[in-house]
């Protein structure tokens, strides 16, 4: 659709510049241009070397610009002659057909329509309509992924990605952000949550080992319409905020599988103050030792039993019945009875919370 646009666009600056001018695709190949005999003309070895410097150029007897910067141009314009007029025309042509492109794909490109939808910039009664006209199956089920990126990187790994899921009619790859890019996927009834965990880490494996960096994964819940996409997305960034606190260890968080740590990150700070101030006697969480926090923490993951956590620690059952009793005289809680675990795990969590909070002065 771009050959015709941009057609069209050159066809009516024909009589007010006196000069040859036109547009090269991605293949090299003149898809537009004042002269029509000239259209289908290949023009490789110019884009290959402007894919290179990124700049304008001249050879041949044209002057070439790309019209959308940075490491590969995906249209290149050009203007008879080398001389500084060529030059000035070439950075106008660019700019116009820039401009023209991108608000073509605003109106009607579908990945365009998709990150409206999941940053909240369309109205729910517009998506319907919008749906219509790009003839988009709105009752699909689809997951939404949010790849986040931690240090620097010569490059957003958005080629990369969009490589590894090339079905643009099904899979849409959305930059939103210096170091975020959103992956909206369609998936099979039935497929399975480690099915979905599959795809993640396969993205996050491949990436960090092609651009050396840490990347963290947040994965929404499944959605069967279209307008839940924006939901979705909130989800997926919930995942990774809530991951920070409370699943430090892990890169790829499910929204689904954040249990009471989500709940917990939505409680106001002076509520989880008022909570550990009536769960614990003044200073006694701060009272327990690194020892104690471990052997707490073994505890739990062994479902309260003595036994097995006194196995895991290289203990006697004695010893770590003396230090669970030491825990219920500091704190009020018997860790061996299922209510005060409970609380006593919230309490651990709550605080966990409050420290990943900015000091407010």
């Amino acid at each position: 659709m771009s050959n015709k646009l941009f057609q069209g666009v050159i066809h009516q600056m024909k009589d007010a510049i006196d000069r040859v001018i036109g547009v090269i695709d991605e293949n090299g190949v003149i898809i537009a241009c004042s002269e029509l005999v000239r259209i289908g003309e290949i023009r490789q070895g110019v884009r290959d070397e402007l894919s290179y410097t990124g700049d304008i150029i001249t050879s041949g007897g044209c002057t070439y610009r790309s019209i959308v910067g940075g490491n590969k141009a995906d249209y290149i314009v050009f203007v008879e002659g080398e001389d500084k007029m060529a030059e000035k025309m070439s950075k106008l042509l660019a700019i116009s057909l820039g401009n023209i492109k991108n608000l073509y794909d605003e109106k009607y490109d579908k990945g365009s329509f998709i990150k409206n939808i999941i940053l909240d910039n369309i109205l729910p009664s517009d998506i319907y309509i919008k749906s219509k006209e790009l003839h988009f199956n709105t009752e699909e089920m689809r997951i939404v992924f949010l790849i986040k990126f931690y240090g620097k990187t010569d490059m957003m790994p958005f080629e990369m990605l969009q490589n590894m899921f090339p079905d643009k009619s099904k899979d849409y790859v959305i930059s939103v952000g210096e170091h975020d890019i959103v992956l909206v996927k369609d998936i099979k009834p039935g497929t399975e949550s480690k099915d979905i965990e599959k795809i993640a880490t396969n993205i996050a494996d491949t990436l960090s080992a092609e651009f050396y960096t840490k990347v963290a994964i947040g994965i929404s819940t499944v959605v069967e319409n279209i307008k839940d996409l924006a939901r979705a997305y909130k989800e997926a960034q919930v995942a990774l905020d809530v991951g920070k606190v409370f699943e430090t260890e892990k890169s790829i968080i499910s929204y689904e599988n954040l249990g009471i740590g989500r709940l917990i990150y939505q409680l106001p700070t002076t509520l989880c103050e008022m909570f550990l101030q009536e769960v614990f006697k003044k200073g006694s969480l701060e009272s327990l030792d690194r020892e104690t926090l471990l052997t707490i923490q073994c505890f739990f993951e062994n479902n309260l039993n003595v036994s097995e956590t006194s196995r895991k620690l290289f203990v006697h059952r004695n010893t770590l019945v003396y230090r669970l009793e030491k825990i219920r005289k500091l704190t009020g809680l018997d860790l061996r009875e299922f209510e005060h675990a409970i609380t006593f795990k919230v309490a651990l969590m709550v605080k966990k919370y409050l420290n990943s909070k900015p000091i407010k002065f």
